[in-house]
């Protein structure tokens, strides 16, 4: 990869947001996920599965969320600059039938490694005014 296409770590102030984008969900995208993915759970497309283990109705899948807010990133990182991404799963996104559980994904500077020339991106999934991922954290390697 060029350093065109990599950020440049003297750019870069702790704090500044470098993407955001709003990433909708719709039981479709669940569909598609599953296929992708193999993961069949019902509670990802089962209403009375999903309301049957306490949860609101049917959610979409953790590892959707953890991707979608991964390539906000990429993105704006250029394709495979992301060295790491890490995060906790805290709050399931119900899904709607029919309509689309919308949410707003924010990557901002937390930190820069001058040694290393990084920057770690902090990632907020936020739905409804609430984040649904914890501590969500990308390491990418700057030029």
């Amino acid at each position: 990869m060029s350093d065109e296409n990599i950020p440049s770590f003297d750019a870069l102030e702790v704090g500044a947001v470098v993407a955001e984008r709003e990433v909708a969900f719709t039981r479709d995208t669940l569909v598609r996920y599953a296929g992708a993915s193999g993961d069949f759970n019902p509670i990802h497309y089962n209403d009375v599965m999903a309301e049957s283990v306490g949860l609101p109705g049917v959610i979409a899948h953790g590892m959707l969320t953890m991707g979608a807010a991964a390539s906000v990133v990429e993105e704006w990182a250029g394709p495979g600059n992301v060295a790491d991404f890490q995060t906790r799963f805290t709050r399931p996104i119900p899904v709607p039938n029919p309509g689309a559980a919308t949410v707003v994904v924010t990557a901002k500077v937390g930190a820069l490694d001058e040694e290393l020339r990084t920057a770690r991106i902090d990632v907020v999934v936020d739905f409804d005014g609430v984040k649904v991922l914890g501590k969500a954290q990308a390491i990418v390697p700057c030029a």
